[in-house]
């Protein structure tokens, strides 16, 4: 099994609980949103920091149990920018990845933190989003699983979302639980997961803490064999 919790800090807010969330049983990676990434340490528990984003004011980063895999790359990307990247954030990386190899079962793996563009963005744009940043995975750690998680903004509409995933291969797994519940008109699943050549076995809501996001905790296994996902728009 792999146990991944991913979190968005609500501008690095959040940083204090990273230590306790560490110590879920079995945990295997964190995957963070909104982190002030010069203010990371390289541990947190058991975890090592493979990478975090350089040039956004509020980051991500990816941490894993270097007791358990071996981490061969990492790289931060961007991605398309909504107008509130233009204004706030003229270099907005949206996506760290990791590839790495688990010693226990001699598995690689792509495993990626992603924040997408405000609700005061377009969801065609974060569908844009999300299918870019699918393919910068995959030239990352092409035939391997993909596990993407973090904040992907979209809370309306998911079944046309989980429509267009599919047709490229992934799958889209929400947690038992909404995530947010801050504004009113907008609460729901805004933290999941989608994923390739994995078995999502569950995506668990976390208890609340002082983030408006709630953290998410995935546990998958290792699917079939990744096979070529026929293009998508």
């Amino acid at each position: 099994m792999i146990r991944v919790i991913s979190y968005n800090l609500r501008k690095h807010r959040a940083i204090g609980e990273l230590a306790e969330l560490a110590k879920t049983p079995d945990l295997d990676a964190l995957c963070l949103q909104e982190v002030f990434a010069a203010e990371l340490p390289a541990e947190i528990g058991d975890l090592h920091l493979a990478d975090s984003t350089k040039r956004n004011r509020l980051g991500l980063a990816v941490y894993y149990r270097k007791d358990r895999y071996e981490h061969i790359a990492s790289r931060s990307f961007e991605l398309k920018k909504s107008l509130h990247d233009l204004i706030f954030s003229p270099t907005p990386e949206r996506l760290v990845g990791s590839r790495l190899v688990d010693r226990e079962t001699n598995h690689e793996l792509v495993l990626a933190s992603f924040h997408a563009a405000p609700l005061t963005a377009l969801n065609s744009l974060r569908r844009n989003q999300i299918k870019a940043a699918h393919e910068l995975l995959t030239e990352l750690g092409s035939g391997v699983p993909i596990l993407m998680v973090g904040d992907y903004n979209y809370p309306l509409f998911k079944d046309n979302l989980t429509e267009r995933v599919k047709k490229r291969g992934y799958d889209l797994s929400l947690s038992d639980r909404r995530t947010y519940t801050a504004y009113k008109f907008f609460r729901g699943h805004f933290d999941f997961a989608t994923s390739q050549g994995l078995t999502i076995e569950g995506v668990e809501t976390l208890a609340r803490g002082s983030s408006d996001h709630i953290p998410i905790l995935v546990t998958a296994s290792y699917g079939a064999a990744v096979a070529g996902a026929a293009d998508a728009a």
